[in-house]
């Protein structure tokens, strides 16, 4: 290979070589020193050549940084708002296209089904690096929205081509949603990846609260129906565009542990296997993940048979959701200083559960403070969660590629939520006048099982959130071989590696929002 040749800048920075958007090891002795007489007292063999080879390295973030990390946010963002462009008026909708509501959640169903199809897809794309799959993403959403404006507008609405754009849709979201790890790994340094990460995974269900805020007021009658769809389509054009001009890699690694080679994809899936604290984080990650994408797509018909407007319903979905997204504000800065990932991981997932729990009686309560308390509380632990279990795993199985696990994780968590939103509906109390409900209001209901209830899906939930909450309790017990010593691989390489020396990171100054200072672009 003709790049694996190591150029020198003048500031001694090595510009390494790249196979599969990796980094090739620069002091394995092979290549790299042949290149190098001036440079041979650094490059030693074995670890402890590595270790004193990084003390002449500068590792260096780059502002430009922040370009594919806005361009993550975006892509994220408005993929969910294409996901729930009809949950949140599902009654308008299933009139629109004379469709049952069941079929209209089955736009969410195919959306989430599509999304686990493609993640052997998605682990191979991200392999190669963040900025392939960014692209694809961009493409895939492109083309579905128009799709399914074409479907909408048609006749009156052709609901099997609406399907087809909201599957294609479908398709884009996995290599935008399972990025966030492997581009933080590649762009930032320890100090800001659980931000970073946070910030580019959490913009997926802030897309789900924009839409269910905006769309109610898009489409208040049947007639309008078309015009929302073609604004989301109008708005993911927009945001598609700039993906193919966005940076695919660091000129320099920003950091130790991305400058070592990542070991390969089969390799990676292997160890992941074999790790017992990869299935003590998948399991509540996929039931929690599910449960959410459950709720959120059902809280509409979880409340309406109490006599909640879909107004109500929608602010319930936004607080869940913004609460959520200021709560993971707060919680990944500090733990990118304090690295105390089992101890976030240990408290929320409790929560979590006893969240799901109460959330069996609040709509019964009829009142506005429950189901809004409980929203609020649920969101706050399970965003905040998200980033520290998605970032903890790729601490676990480093050396293992970070795209593997988040992946797997984010393909189990939507897998989980089609089950669930499938169980769900079948648990529900048998169909209900959806006009003498609305009539009624909060007011007038009474029984604690009106028609069209749902209390039994919730019961459902709840059992699940609960089963899941000993497997994390597990994580860092040094009886069962899961101590904290052996798992921190990657951060491990970052201490050993930088700050050493005259190299180290050349960042100072940590801003509010995570890493600035003194960068260059």
């Amino acid at each position: 290979m003709t790049n694996e040749r190591l150029a020198e800048t003048s500031s001694g920075t090595p510009l390494r070589g790249e196979r599969d958007g990796h980094a090739l090891p620069d002091v394995d002795g092979q290549h790299g020193n042949e290149h190098h007489h001036h440079h041979n007292h650094h490059h030693h063999h074995g670890a402890a050549g590595n270790r004193r080879s990084y003390s002449h390295m500068h590792f260096r973030v780059y502002k430009r940084r922040w370009f594919g990390l806005v361009q993550l946010v975006l892509l994220n963002t408005v993929i969910s708002m294409n996901w729930l462009t009809f949950s949140p008026v599902s009654t308008t909708s299933a009139k629109y296209y004379g469709v049952s509501e069941t079929a209209i959640n089955w736009l969410s169903t195919g959306f989430m089904f599509a999304f686990v199809v493609m993640a052997p897809l998605v682990i191979w794309t991200l392999n190669r690096g963040p900025k392939e799959a960014i692209v694809w993403s961009s493409v895939l959403m492109l083309v579905g929205s128009w799709i399914r404006y074409a479907g909408t507008k048609a006749g009156g609405g052709v609901y099997g081509v609406a399907m087809l754009g909201q599957i294609i849709i479908g398709m884009a979201q996995p290599f935008a949603l399972a990025a966030p790890t492997r581009y933080s790994d590649l762009w930032f340094t320890e100090s800001g990846r659980v931000s970073a990460t946070a910030i580019a995974s959490l913009a997926n269900p802030f897309g789900a609260a924009l839409a269910q805020l905006i769309v109610p007021f898009w489409a208040t009658k049947e007639s309008e129906v078309p015009n929302m769809v073609l604004y989301v389509a109008i708005i993911s054009t927009i945001v598609c565009l700039p993906g193919v001009f966005i940076p695919a890699k660091p000129p320099t690694p920003p950091s130790a542990s991305s400058h070592l080679p990542k070991i390969d994809l089969v390799a990676s899936i292997r160890k992941l296997s074999t790790s017992p604290s990869f299935y003590l984080i998948l399991f509540p990650f996929v039931i929690y993940v599910g449960s959410f994408n459950a709720f959120s797509s059902l809280l509409n018909q979880i409340l309406y048979p109490y006599g909640y407007s879909e107004t109500e319903a929608g602010i319930c979905g936004a607080l869940l959701i913004v609460i959520g997204l200021v709560a993971a504000a707060i919680t990944s800065p500090l733990l990118d200083r304090s690295h105390a990932y089992i101890l976030g991981i240990k408290l929320l997932v409790p929560i979590i559960a006893l969240g799901y729990l109460a959330l069996i009686w609040a709509p019964q309560t009829r009142t506005l403070a429950a189901p809004y308390v409980i929203s609020s509380l649920l969101g706050a632990a399970s965003f905040s969660l998200v980033p520290i279990a998605l970032e903890y795993l790729v601490e676990v199985t480093f050396p293992a590629s970070p795209e593997v696990g988040s992946t797997i994780c984010w393909a189990g968590g939507q897998l989980v939520g089609c089950v669930y939103i499938i169980i769900m509906n079948a648990l529900k109390d048998g169909n209900v006048d959806l006009k003498t409900v609305s009539e009624k209001g909060r007011g007038m209901g009474t029984g604690d099982r009106p028609p069209g209830n749902m209390y039994k899906a919730l019961v459902f939930q709840a059992v699940f959130a609960l089963a899941v909450v000993p497997a994390p309790m597990l994580l860092g017990i040094e009886r069962l071989g899961l101590g904290e010593g052996k798992l921190k691989g990657r951060l491990r390489v970052d201490e050993r590696g930088e700050g050493v020396g005259e190299g180290g990171v050349v960042e100072a100054a940590e801003g509010e929002g995570g890493p600035e200072g003194n960068l260059r672009i």
